[in-house]
């Protein structure tokens, strides 16, 4: 493997020589023979920083360094930044080889796209949406520009992995084939990442159709370090009106403590706590009469903004820390960053990893902090936060990621949505097809291979009736007016949106807004301003969810956040208390991790999880409310939840913890023999109780049955929970 090099274009390797490389790291060496062999898809997994990028290009580029007419490489990337990040990284190199670059996206150079479409060379380096753009507008160029194209390379490929971007990517690359004619000489794929779970099932995400085989190139030799440390904090019942110090207010004084003078990423989670975190270091900034160092970084900001703050960070020049959400956890170089922060429990493992990644980049140790606040407790305090479930998930995860067990991606899901999408896109492509055509493209040899001939002939007929599509006389489908409407619009060519926010209502006051982005169901319970409330209606078409004020004890104040949690998650915190031991073993050695705050906030966990003889009972009845702890994700936990509102019950779910009110362990107990021992209802048939399933862009297109087929596959799973039933029955 040492002279692995020796197989490059003899100008690649002047190009690793004048970068003062001593040699090629594992990686790279293990990726130049597949890359080179063009005849198989290749997957990339090693760490952030471990060089993936080269691993692809330094072969690929070798392979077409005397290609003489046409686009060579397609490099399609989530981020418009990581593109123009790439394309900087990508410009001594192309230009020892003469190989044109070129990023495609709506904030490129006309000029660059110009000097493409006149004489198609090099590199393309785009997103999906902007590849849409090219097959919808201009597939007859597409055609001759891409005749001679070798690879297709997919960056931070976990990003569209089980997405509805990613199903949409996967039927872009399938459509790019059928259109060069190469469906059965298929263009080799590879793809980059460094969080992947589950890694062997990854390349049939990669190529469904499994045309070409894939080869797994892992990096074995990896001896990153990693310093990681959970801080606890306790937020006072109490707080003083004079001196108002609260938990939030501390994280903000350790956070200017730990960031102050360098460079750091802190991870907010949500874009109202990035405001606020940044605010008040900026206060403290102002306070101490020394310049300011600390910036939001969100979505909402002016790309100006946001692109400002990234090239501070790559100059190094002033000591700058971003307070952001997940916008800067993709790859995009931000330069040396001298640790991570993460306020509040991560969203998932591989959103931690990425996020830790970002640190240690240049031989140095990733450094990643976990600052984590707990309510300090009262003879009011939920269950939830006696458990300090949010400390616990934490823990969970940062054990999980030391392990380097990643969630896998959902692969089980329909997609309709970008079905629908995908439809109106080939008839905007091609003019008119016929629906055997769309069918066997999109279905039988493209991505969306769930989709049966029935629930197909479905969907089109219901598109046909909201004129989406209407059907010649000659049997071909062509767009209808609205289709051409929509097809029309510049925002067409994504296939996500950022969930909508529904107003909540309690009789004639709005208490404010929260996404749609999880089970609701009327007669559930939910936590909002701090609040219980009941869910007694959802109005889809002026957006409200009606409820009432809910009596009861104290809310918990960590109720999840929205993100899916999974099994494996949950089985790790279950084990953690069970074993009432957090830390990490490491070299026969156990290794502790969290200060003396987080120390104390974890007994009183553990404590109260053995008084209540919780790891043999899933049932636990407080005063009049009984709590069922499945210790399983959300899939399953929002399963049980919908059975026992079916079932009458009062219900709801807060970090996995159900809460049903009113009901004695006894009831409870029943109603789950009950279940265990009947024909539960199919994720369908409980989809079809929620009033709200439009989650995804192009769901208000769909008929009800089929958008209740795709939902119940994504918040349920019946299978799981008829077997957790079934474990539970003689408790």
């Amino acid at each position: 493997m040492i002279n692995e090099h020796e197989k490059l274009d003899i100008r690649v390797q002047r190009w690793i020589f004048e970068q003062g490389w001593v040699n090629l790291r594992e990686i790279q060496c293990k990726a130049i023979a597949p890359i080179l062999s063009a005849n198989t898809d290749v997957l990339i997994s090693a760490s952030t920083a471990a060089g993936k990028t080269e691993a692809f290009f330094l072969p690929a580029l070798s392979a077409i360094a005397n290609q003489e007419e046409g686009i060579g490489i397609l490099y399609i990337s989530p981020l418009k930044a990581l593109i123009n990040d790439q394309d900087r990284r990508l410009e001594s190199l192309s230009d020892l080889l003469g190989i044109p670059v070129t990023p495609w996206h709506g904030d490129s150079p006309k000029s660059r796209k110009n000097k493409l479409k006149s004489t198609p060379a090099g590199i393309v380096l785009i997103t999906p949406e902007s590849l849409e753009s090219l097959l919808i507008r201009d597939s007859g160029w597409m055609k001759t520009a891409f005749f001679y194209l070798k690879y297709i390379v997919i960056d931070e490929f976990h990003a569209f992995l089980g997405t509805e971007r990613g199903h949409h990517l996967l039927s872009l690359l399938h459509r790019l084939e059928h259109l060069l004619g190469r469906l059965k000489t298929p263009i080799p794929r590879v793809a980059l990442s460094a969080t992947l779970g589950n890694i062997r099932k990854v390349p049939l995400s990669l190529r469904p159709n499994q045309s070409l085989p894939c080869e797994i190139v892992e990096d074995s030799s990896s001896t990153s370090t990693l310093k990681v440390q959970v801080k606890g904090y306790v937020n006072p019942a109490q707080v003083d009106v004079e001196t108002p110090i609260d938990a939030e207010y501390k994280i903000c004084q350790d956070l200017f403590k730990f960031c102050r003078g360098g460079n750091h990423l802190v991870f907010a989670n949500s874009r109202n706590r990035t405001e606020n975190i940044a605010a008040t270091l900026s206060d403290f900034c102002e306070q101490q009469s020394v310049p300011n160092e600390f910036f939001p970084h969100h979505g909402s900001l002016s790309k100006e903004l946001r692109e400002n703050l990234e090239k501070r960070l790559q100059q190094e020049q002033y000591p700058t820390t971003a307070v952001c959400t997940m916008t800067l956890e993709l790859g995009i170089d931000i330069g040396k960053v001298n640790s991570v922060i993460q306020v509040t429990a991560p969203h998932t493992i591989s959103s931690l990893r990425q996020r830790m990644g970002r640190s240690g980049r240049r031989g140095g140790p990733s450094i990643l902090r976990l600052l984590i606040a707990e309510d300090e407790l009262t003879k009011d305090s939920n269950v939830v936060d006696i458990l300090r479930l949010e400390l616990i998930q934490s823990l969970a995860m940062i054990r999980l990621l030391i392990n380097k067990e990643y969630e896998p991606a959902d692969t089980s899901l329909y997609h309709f949505s970008t079905l629908l999408h995908q439809i109106l896109a080939v008839i905007a492509q091609w003019g008119g097809v016929r629906a055997e055509q769309v069918f066997n493209l999109l279905c039988t040899e493209g991505p969306f291979q769930q989709i049966s001939v029935d629930i197909f002939k479905t969907l089109l007929i219901h598109m046909g009736n909201k004129e989406l599509i209407t059907q010649l006389g000659n049997g071909e489908l062509v767009l209808g007016l609205l289709g051409e409407s929509i097809t029309s619009h510049y925002s067409f060519y994504a296939v996500f949106n950022t969930p909508e926010e529904y107003r909540v209502v309690s009789g004639t006051k709005t208490l404010g807004s929260i996404p749609i982005d999880s089970l609701l169901l009327v007669g559930q319970h939910i936590v909002f301003g701090g609040k219980r409330w009941k869910v007694n209606d959802i109005d889809s078409d002026k957006k409200n969810i009606y409820v009432e004020h809910a009596k009861g004890g104290k809310p918990p104040k960590f109720g999840g956040n929205g993100i899916s949690i999974h099994d494996a998650v949950r089985q790790e915190m279950f084990h953690i208390l069970k074993k009432g031991d957090y830390r990490i073993t490491v070299a026969d050695k156990k290794v502790d991790f969290i200060d003396s705050t987080a120390k104390e906030l974890f007994n009183e966990s553990f404590n109260f999880f053995y008084k209540a003889n919780l790891a043999s009972n899933s049932l636990l009845e407080i005063g009049s409310t009984t709590y069922v702890f499945t210790w399983l994700g959300d899939k399953v936990v929002n399963t049980i939840v919908a059975l026992l509102i079916i079932n009458g019950y009062k219900a709801g779910a807060y970090a996995g913890a159900i809460e049903v009110e009113k009901a004695s362990v006894e009831d409870v107990m029943t109603t789950i023999r009950s279940l265990a021992s009947t024909q539960l209802p199919s994720e369908t048939e409980l989809a079809n109780s929620v009033l709200e399933k439009q989650i995804e862009k192009f769901d208000h297109l769909l008929p009800e049955e089929i958008l209740s087929i795709g939902y119940g596959a994504k918040v349920f799973d019946i299978n799981r929970a008829k077997e957790w039933l079934l474990s539970n029955v003689h408790l």
